[in-house]
């Protein structure tokens, strides 16, 4: 798969989740003297909560995020993509893992009736280790767990219910599969760029043109220069598909343990191959569906 791209650039923001040992994320410091500067820039005491500047520099990435909420509430019923996922669980960085994905957002009726709970399909095809994998999960069903199965001729045949938040469930994962997707990513950014919004010491840069599989992307890159107990992440890039208004990508490093070092990755997820509206039913999120290997 094609790693993400800027125009005229290959400076930063690289996929390493778009495919199996990919490149790094970074494309060093001379790459990065040759772009502009950021839209947007503050460095203020950290200490405090009055505002820092008359606009805070996450404020237009803030807009845009509401903005892709709104989309996706008003427009966006459900959707297939690749989901690649790469982690940092108990202090290592895990391989990605390649999953073919449906999600249905939930939808209400005008009195806020539920017609169509939120629901998740993930069929497992990368790593060996995990290829195979059938995972179903539809919010207020089975008893509030997911359904799933391991590959394999024997695995496959042996389907158990899993508390989405339990030990096995959550294995190798940082957040449970009630957390997946797109809309429950835009909404944990913009609850994450409010709270920063308190404070200064928040560089915000914006990249026009950039690419994730050759879809034309604004890249957006923030970075907390110093760590502080009230930041959660020391980088983050979020890549925001220029025609879909949708982030199709996210990720985030921590702060470097010595001066010098690369910052490690905590976690990363790129939404590929992004189908939007496809009339998906109860069938295609039911482990009876004759396409699935329950």
């Amino acid at each position: 798969m094609a790693e993400p791209t800027l125009s005229r650039r290959r400076l930063l923001l690289a996929a390493p989740a778009l495919s199996l040992g990919a490149a790094s994320l970074l494309r060093g410091e001379e790459g990065r003297r040759n772009m502009k500067e950021p839209v947007y820039r503050v460095s203020n005491n950290p200490n405090t909560t009055q505002p820092v500047a008359a606009q805070h520099p996450l404020t237009p990435a803030v807009e845009m995020a509401k903005r892709a909420l709104n989309r996706i509430d008003q427009s966006v019923r459900d959707y297939q993509c690749t989901l690649v996922k790469r982690e940092q669980i108990n202090g290592k960085v895990l391989d990605p893992e390649y999953m073919d994905t449906k999600i249905r957002n939930e939808q209400v009726d005008a009195n806020g009736n539920i017609v169509a709970p939120f629901s998740v399909y993930m069929k497992f095809v990368a790593p060996a280790a995990v290829k195979g994998r059938e995972v179903i999960y539809v919010k207020g069903h089975n008893n509030g767990n997911l359904v799933a199965h391991e590959g394999g001729k024997l695995l496959k045949l042996v389907t158990v219910p899993l508390d989405p938040n339990g030990m096995l469930a959550m294995r190798n994962n940082r957040y449970p599969i009630t957390e997946i997707g797109i809309r429950n990513l835009i909404v944990r950014l913009i609850e994450v760029a409010e709270e920063d919004m308190r404070y200064g010491e928040c560089e915000v840069k914006f990249y026009q043109g950039a690419k994730i599989n050759d879809r034309v992307c604004t890249a957006i890159e923030v970075i907390h220069p110093t760590p502080r107990s009230n930041f959660r992440f020391h980088k983050a890039h979020i890549f925001i598909d220029d025609e879909l208004q949708l982030p199709i990508r996210y990720a985030a490093w921590d702060w470097p343990k010595k001066a010098g070092e690369q910052p490690m990755l905590f976690e990363e997820y790129t939404y590929s191959n992004l189908k939007l509206n496809n009339g998906f039913t109860d069938t295609d999120f039911d482990t009876k569906n004759p396409a699935y290997e329950f």
